[in-house]
């Protein structure tokens, strides 16, 4: 249960993080490309490099709750891009380059291909 509170405490805050970023951009930039998700899913991505290999190498202890609570609940809150990369990299640097390869190409295919079904559904077939 503890675990389920980290990861639901952490994932509120990165939420709402995510949020504040966008609100942020949205008022300073203007255009019509995406550039707030973008950020958040850069510096996400950083941030969950960042996590990961403190952890280990200075928390090893503390790993385990830590983990749930920065990595799985305020960075999956605030971007689910980050766990993808990390996933990605972890398997890059295990040398499972094909596994790699499959996973980036499986979950940027099938997951566009997911939103545009479900978009495909409740439209009555028009998207």
């Amino acid at each position: 249960m503890q675990a389920f509170l980290l990861v639901g405490a952490g994932g509120a805050i990165g939420a709402m993080a995510r949020h504040a970023l966008s609100i942020l951009v949205g008022r300073l930039w203007h255009g019509s490309f995406p550039l707030a998700i973008l950020l958040v899913n850069i510096v996400g991505a950083i941030a969950m490099g960042l996590v990961i290999g403190l952890l280990a190498r200075f928390m090893p202890a503390w790993q385990q709750e830590a983990r749930l609570f920065v990595a799985v609940g305020v960075l999956g809150g605030f971007t689910t891009f980050s766990s993808f990369t990390l996933d990605t990299v972890i398997l890059l640097e295990r040398g499972e380059l094909a596994q790699a390869g499959l996973y980036v190409a499986l979950s940027v295919v099938v997951c566009l291909a997911g939103l545009y079904l479900g978009l495909l559904i409740t439209r009555g077939g028009a998207v």
